[in-house]
């Protein structure tokens, strides 16, 4: 079964519940699904990961926002539909993981400084693809190059 057959059969399963804010989030999933269909880049299961990941980052950026506002209604909205939408992303590796790879990853590259930033993290890049933040990796190459 697909994640388009998936996010249908959830929806759904959430509509039969009345379960709203479930509803909500599997409707968005499904928006980004219907895009991707029309998109050049096509519908895979690598782009739905890439676009899922984009849309739960967008909920936690917003979900701060609304904390610094002091709206805790609209940040646990938000909050609910990330942690909903990342039901259907990849588990992501945890932050030893990530070290235990990345010194594999120096070694292979023969980095030495931060010159050699840009080596690691495009191969880092690759192999941590829906597994890992972007972010995170970059912040932890940082720590490991000094």
């Amino acid at each position: 079964m697909n994640i388009e057959e998936t996010i249908n059969n959830e929806i759904k399963t959430a509509m039969l519940a009345k379960d709203s804010k479930r509803l909500e989030a599997l409707r968005a999933i499904k928006s980004v699904i219907l895009l991707l269909k029309t998109s050049p880049e096509g519908l895979t299961d690598e782009s739905v990961n890439k676009a899922l990941q984009k849309e739960v980052k967008k909920r936690k950026e917003s979900a701060d926002i609304y904390k610094n506002q002091n709206r805790p209604d609209l940040e646990t909205e938000e909050l609910s539909q990330a942690n909903i939408m990342e039901s259907f992303l990849p588990k992501q590796m945890t932050e030893d993981e990530i070290k235990s790879e990345l010194s594999k990853i120096i070694a292979s590259v023969g980095a030495t400084g931060s010159a050699d930033m840009g080596k690691i993290m495009g191969a880092a890049s690759k192999i941590f693809a829906g597994k890992a933040d972007n972010k995170l990796v970059s912040t932890l190459v940082k720590e490991m190059l000094a």
